[in-house]
């Protein structure tokens, strides 16, 4: 079991959470200071969209880490509690969170078709760490 192996890639996807969320800080201050804002700006939900749209992709690219990634989240300990957190369980975890990265850079720049790219592949290897642990957990009732 490489239990504390799991970690590390998680660490890592936690890290970039809170990266894009600095990033998006960052936009937001850095539009506020170059177009102060006025009260109607902020008046309600869709006036802040309208207002912050010119530094939109972070707060996306952010929404998007607390969607499929959560099924990794989920996964982890499951992989832990059962003792199933194998070599390429954290093979494929470092595989996960090194494309979300990629993602979320494209994302962030504005690059579309690798950013589809790596959403695909993303989501390939999350399904394949789910695979298998299902066939682990089938093998291991018998």
């Amino acid at each position: 079991m490489m239990t504390r192996a799991i970690l590390w890639p998680t660490f890592a996807l936690v890290a970039l959470v809170f990266l894009v969320s600095l990033t998006l800080m960052r936009a937001r201050i850095g539009h506020m200071r170059r177009h102060r804002p006025q009260a109607a700006d902020l008046a309600d939900g869709d006036a802040m969209r309208a207002y912050f749209r010119p530094v939109e992709r972070p707060a996306a690219n952010l929404a998007n880490l607390f969607e499929m990634p959560v099924l990794y989240f989920v996964l982890v300990p499951l992989l832990l509690a059962t003792g199933l957190a194998t070599l390429t369980q954290v093979v494929l975890a470092w595989a996960y969170v090194a494309f979300r990265a990629g993602h979320s850079i494209a994302h962030i720049t504005g690059r579309v078709r690798p950013r589809f790219a790596l959403f695909l592949v993303s989501h390939a290897v999350l399904a394949a760490m789910w695979i298998g642990f299902a066939v682990d957990i089938g093998f291991s009732a018998r």
